[in-house]
């Protein structure tokens, strides 16, 4: 991927001329912790005996529409998993809206990536939309009249009404990514947790989900993506953390732009041409799965 940071149409002329390379957190701990609906303090994690993140420091305030980005492997799924409570901290604390991760899992929708899905399972779309309602049902309740008015309701919002008795493997990739934002949508959270979500989509279905998730933030709720397209993450996030192992920088979101800031972040993974530059990544690599979790990478519709 490249791109030429003269070209960007959104410049913050003075946000660019002082890169925040140390996370925001670090400079007024205890305002941050308070504020934020995700909070961070010297947190170390990774799989077996693999680190995965090293003394992270993160404040995302309420309202944030974050983009997480890094080279492969640099733990920006791990990240992820440490906010939805997937995967506990070796050191370092963790707060998700003001308590440990996990303790508000109602108040918090996780999209992972898609590769993780096997979309052989027989459910249909409407049946994935409307699990987005259950974790606020409570043991032995049905769906109601509201449920489903809210799963209609995410549907159109995403474009997808029609195709409720759809198989889900059966669809494009942009038609799955879409009906995954609805059952978050659905689940009418807090907190957006998403993983890859307009990764491998065509132009419109990037900037239909982009629209969707800006208007999710403008409601004051917070959205964090994962993404290896830093022209999205330049154009239509407010801010971006940089990711290598490390936070390596957390700001405006034309951080992206910055060269000190691409260098320290994706080191041998950059390639600098004139006053373009060139980030040789694969999208399809994937930080360590936990032990069990398998990817089911995706082919044609069927």
């Amino acid at each position: 991927m490249s791109f030429d940071p003269h070209d960007h149409p959104h410049d913050h002329p003075a946000e660019r001329q002082l890169p925040s390379l140390e996370p925001e957190a670090v400079h007024h701990p205890e305002h941050a912790r308070h504020h934020a609906s995700v909070w961070m303090s010297g947190v170390t994690t990774g799989y077996d005996d693999r680190t995965a993140l090293e003394d992270v420091d993160l404040a995302v305030d309420p309202g944030t529409l974050l983009a997480i980005v890094g080279p492969n492997g640099a733990g920006k799924s791990t990240l992820l998993k440490l906010m939805a409570g997937l995967l506990p901290p070796w050191h370092g604390r963790v707060e998700i809206l003001g308590d440990a991760p996990g303790r508000h899992a109602r108040r918090v929708a996780y999209v992972p990536q898609a590769e993780l899905v096997d979309w052989a399972f027989p459910v249909t779309v409407g049946d994935v939309v409307m699990m987005g309602r259950y974790p606020g049902l409570g043991p032995w309740r049905r769906p109601g009249a509201t449920d489903r008015r809210v799963v209609d309701a995410a549907l159109d919002k995403v474009g997808m009404r029609g195709h409720e008795a759809t198989q889900i493997g059966r669809l494009s990739g942009g038609q799955r990514r879409r009906v995954f934002l609805a059952r978050a949508l659905a689940a009418d959270p807090e907190l957006y947790l998403l993983d890859e979500p307009v990764t491998g989509v065509d132009a419109t279905t990037q900037e239909d989900l982009m629209d969707i998730l800006e208007e999710e933030a403008r409601a004051g709720k917070t959205v964090i993506a994962t993404t290896h397209d830093l022209a999205c993450a330049a154009q239509r996030f407010q801010k971006v953390a940089t990711v290598n192992r490390r936070i390596v920088a957390h700001g405006p979101s034309s951080l992206v732009l910055d060269p000190e800031v691409l260098a320290k972040t994706y080191g041998g993974h950059l390639l600098v041409l004139g006053d373009k530059a060139m980030v040789l990544d694969d999208a399809h690599h994937h930080d360590q799965p936990e032990e069990g979790e398998s990817h089911f990478h995706e082919g044609a519709p069927r």
